[in-house]
């Protein structure tokens, strides 16, 4: 199993989509590359803490390639917005990806570079070492699974939904 830590912008979206991609055994949201000691939403929220909305995703590399888990993030979120998804706006919803060690920096840096040839604007990811990973509380795990006629879910997500499956069918469960 490999874990990968990644931010695109508020976590119930990317939560969203792995939960439904094959050989995913694992999505837990959290916080993480910020400067103080016990974050929660509403501090993250704040755009105080420095820390990001992230998911730790946990995958069988035996049923889905890396390369895979690493293309599907940069095509479900904009790499080349600076601290901004869509309404949400702050340094908690920058794209950010924190590896765990040199192995995970390079395939990272790889996915950037491949990823830089489908946006006409440069990728503003941040590319970091991971320091220690907050478990977000229990209402933000799995949120769009337990709440998917909120209206967040349905304007943001849906869409971004939509988009993945356009690319990555064979890899996602309806």
């Amino acid at each position: 199993m490999k874990t990968y830590v990644l931010g695109g912008g508020c976590f119930w979206c990317l939560d969203a989509l792995y939960q439904k991609t094959r050989g995913v055994t694992e999505v837990v949201s959290g916080y993480t590359g910020g400067h103080t000691a016990r974050p929660d939403y509403y501090s993250v929220c704040s755009g105080t803490t420095g820390h990001a909305e992230v998911v730790a995703v946990t995958f069988d590399e035996d049923i889905i390639p890396a390369e895979v888990i690493l293309d599907m993030f940069f095509i479900s979120h904009d790499p080349t917005t600076l601290n901004r998804q869509g309404y949400d706006v702050g340094t908690q919803y920058r794209s950010s990806m924190f590896y765990s060690d040199e192995t995970q920096r390079e395939e990272f840096e790889k996915a950037r570079d491949r990823a830089s040839e489908h946006w006409d604007n440069p990728i503003v990811t941040e590319i970091s070492p991971l320091p220690e990973f907050h478990v977000a509380e229990a209402e933000h795990q799995d949120f769009y699974a337990k709440h998917p006629e909120q209206g967040y879910c349905q304007v943001i997500i849906n869409p971004k939904l939509a988009k993945a499956r356009k690319y990555y069918a064979e890899w996602l469960d309806n």
